[in-house]
């Protein structure tokens, strides 16, 4: 049985969690670029509530232009907002302090293209998480699956309710720096679950039923 996901900028517990103990995922590099997605966006909980976080990129609208050919925007000093809504968000967390400077680089190097950025960040997240799965890339863009195969690609979205997409899902709760002002916030970046849990994220990762 093989898995098939879309590129995503930090994301969503609810992706890792199909990751955690699979063994055949396939992230999807010749499909054209969708707006509005994981691909470029995530959540995080901050001392306002949910903020969602979006790498601008370049793209023309209507037009057409395959994932990897993606070009970060360097408009709007985005890498300087983004770390900041992450330092102001985690900076009390209890693991933060620990990762800071694992991820300080991914926002104040220069990234040319969206896909590469969030390829180098999962890689990231997989050595820090303990995650031992073999990544492949397709070679081209599959509208047929086999039996047992599982599409994500597009169900997997900020603008879809995961609970009526993906039942196997159960979000467990854990501890967030917020969680007295908002209650527990569910299914937000992974980064929210890293910093908050450290070396635990695995564990619950696996108890998510993936």
């Amino acid at each position: 049985m093989s898995i098939y996901l879309s590129t995503a900028y930090l994301a969503p517990i609810q992706y890792f969690s199909k990751l955690v103990d699979s063994e055949d995922v396939f992230i999807e590099a010749c499909e054209n670029y969708v707006k509005q997605s994981y691909r470029n966006r995530c959540t995080i909980v901050s001392s306002n509530g949910v903020i969602p976080l979006s790498v601008p990129v370049e793209h023309r609208s209507g037009a057409k232009i395959p994932i990897r050919d993606i070009r970060v925007s360097e408009h709007g000093n985005w890498q300087h907002i983004h770390w900041n809504a992450i330092v102001s968000a985690y900076n009390s967390s209890p693991f933060f302090e620990y990762y800071q400077d694992d991820f300080y680089p991914f926002y104040h190097n220069k990234f040319e293209f969206l896909f590469d950025f969030n390829e180098q960040l999962r890689d990231l997240l997989f050595r820090l998480l303990g995650i031992d799965c073999s990544i492949k890339y397709t070679e081209d863009y599959k509208l047929d699956f086999d039996s047992g195969d599982t599409n994500y690609r597009d169900t997997m979205s900020p603008k879809i309710d995961w609970r009526e997409t993906d039942s196997i899902f159960l979000p467990q709760k854990y501890y967030q720096v917020f969680e007295g002002k908002f209650g527990f916030v569910e299914n937000v970046s992974i980064i929210d679950l890293l910093f908050n849990m450290g070396n635990e994220s695995r564990l619950i990762l696996r108890q998510t039923g993936g």
